[in-house]
């Protein structure tokens, strides 16, 4: 059996997991034991359904993964056309893998609220780089205070600013942005929820003592 499989809902996400997840000794910076991760086997994308489409059938993508990996994590926004609110979409999908043959001790589900850029901001050097920035000082020159003041861990608009900033500089949107970005920032910089629920599931599931 495979150690975990990821689902997520689009390509961005795809390229922010690789970022984490390709990094030389990877589980040391989220502070889990060691398991095993393959592109190839343990990431899977849910090209041309999005957040919609995981939060209608995301049950039904993992089911055959029930034969082949022992824990499941599921990611989506829960800023999407006709969402029902975080709790709800968290409650719903889980109900369903459930009922599908997950047990509630091997399978997660992630909602990143409101969406995937909340994870890559932080006031860090590699973020701005990436964004076409000299240093994260510049930030306070491209990003308006009301948006991103001083001692909040994230902007108030996370995709608009990205979005702002790639535009002011010129830079194409692209997912190797993501990739990176999360190749290179510190694991602890996140602050969001969501990253930490990540982070806290996969220390539980593979411990740092006792796992291999």
């Amino acid at each position: 059996m495979r150690d975990c499989i990821f689902l997520l809902a689009d390509t961005n996400m795809e390229a922010a997991f690789k970022g984490f997840l390709c990094r030389d000794q990877f589980h040391r910076s989220l502070g889990c034991g060691a398991f095993d991760f393959d592109t190839k086997q343990d990431l899977i994308v849910a090209s041309g359904d999005s957040d919609p489409g995981l939060y209608t059938r995301g049950h039904q993508l993992l089911k055959p993964y029930l034969q082949t990996h022992s824990h499941a994590i599921l990611v989506l926004d829960s800023e999407w056309n006709g969402s029902p609110g975080t709790e709800d979409i968290d409650d719903h999908i889980s109900c369903n893998l459930y009922q599908s043959g997950w047990r509630d001790d091997n399978f997660k589900v992630i909602v990143i609220d409101p969406e995937l850029e909340n994870w890559i901001w932080q006031r860090n050097d590699h973020v701005a780089k990436a964004l076409g920035l000299d240093s994260a000082l510049n930030f306070t020159r491209i990003i308006a205070a009301d948006i991103w003041p001083e001692g909040q861990a994230k902007p108030s608009q996370p995709k608009e600013t990205l979005e702002a900033v790639l535009k002011a500089n010129r830079i194409p949107r692209s997912s190797s942005i993501y990739k990176n970005i999360t190749s290179r920032v510190s694991v602890g910089g996140c602050e969001d929820h969501s990253f930490q629920l990540l982070r806290t599931t996969l220390q539980t599931w593979f411990p740092v003592q006792g796992y291999r």
